[in-house]
């Protein structure tokens, strides 16, 4: 397998990297960088996959046998609604056509929950109704069916994981796990909503060996990549509160929440276990302990 990975800076494809360089595998990361210190195992290219002709060329020198395609427009606060969605979806469709051209044989792209309609909660690959209601869960549907229809055209095998909540070391500070982490530490009060959303949050170590494990599989498709599990966003919460000892600091209803928000969002992940035979490595008291642990070194900037 070479395997090239876009995004492999970011949140999920920094921990993809991990993995697949711990397996051994050839492995070409491609992010806009600039990379201050580069793996010594791995290519790095610098790219904009938002330029064609650089897509092309990239392709062409490096002919990768497997695709990993986590980059998109993930700007907190931003991404929802950007219209740069729209430039990703090109993007992705420029990926397929090159990666098909020079002999690419199995392909995983990056979902999201967001492509589910979120009325129904429990969200299942064959039974629940598609229904995005933000841009970028629109957009991110749209490049799943053009994925499809062009592996249908091609042959391509390929997968789509649709992430749904993720937590852990490398999150944007803007983020709910990393926000309240980040301001217990500091002794500040951690302001949040009426936090009884509920919600599957998974580590996200373990999201990226789901997608590591899809990429070695041979399962065509959308597969959900969560926990199974769901949980109170405020009981969450206040499981940090307790590991950092400072319950007293989390203000619940201090944010408001939209009027229409979903309630209950969470994932079937008979698939992901059941088709590509994965299972979380972490509970969710371990992978808060170890997101604590790692902001507290200081290891994602300063707390």
């Amino acid at each position: 397998m070479k395997i090239l990975l876009t995004g492999a800076g970011g949140f999920i494809g920094s921990h993809c990297l991990d993995i697949l360089r711990s397996k051994g595998y050839e492995v070409h990361c491609v992010d806009l960088g600039p990379w201050t210190d580069p793996p010594k195992d791995v290519s790095v290219h610098t790219v904009d996959l938002l330029d064609q002709a650089e897509v092309g060329r990239l392709m062409s020198s490096v002919a990768p046998t497997h695709l990993l395609h986590l980059a998109w427009y993930a700007k907190p606060g931003e991404y929802w609604t950007s219209r740069e969605n729209f430039r990703w979806v090109e993007s992705g469709i420029n990926l397929m056509n090159a990666f098909c051209d020079n002999g690419g044989r199995r392909a995983v792209m990056a979902g999201t929950c967001a492509e589910y309609d979120w009325r129904y909660g429990y969200c299942s690959e064959s039974m629940t109704p598609l229904g995005p209601q933000s841009l970028y869960g629109t957009c991110k549907n749209a490049l799943r069916g053009l994925l499809k229809a062009f592996c249908e055209e091609t042959g391509l095998s390929a997968a789509w994981g649709r992430v749904f909540f993720l937590y852990g070391p490398r999150e944007a500070p803007e983020r709910l796990v990393s926000s309240v982490i980040r301001n217990l530490l500091r002794g500040e009060n951690a302001n949040c909503s009426h936090g009884n959303q509920i919600r599957d949050y998974l580590y996200v170590e373990d999201v990226a060996r789901a997608f590591v494990g899809i990429l070695e599989s041979d399962v065509k498709g959308a597969v959900n990549i969560a926990s199974g599990d769901p949980l109170r966003v405020r009981d969450i919460i206040f499981r940090i509160a307790d590991a950092l000892g400072k319950r007293e600091l989390i203000r619940l209803g201090a944010i408001p929440s939209p009027k229409d928000e979903a309630p209950v969002v969470f994932g079937d992940t008979r698939r992901l276990s059941e088709e590509v035979g994965f299972t979380p490595g972490f509970t969710l008291d371990e992978g808060i302990d170890r997101t604590i642990r790692w902001l507290n070194a200081g290891e994602g900037g300063r707390p």
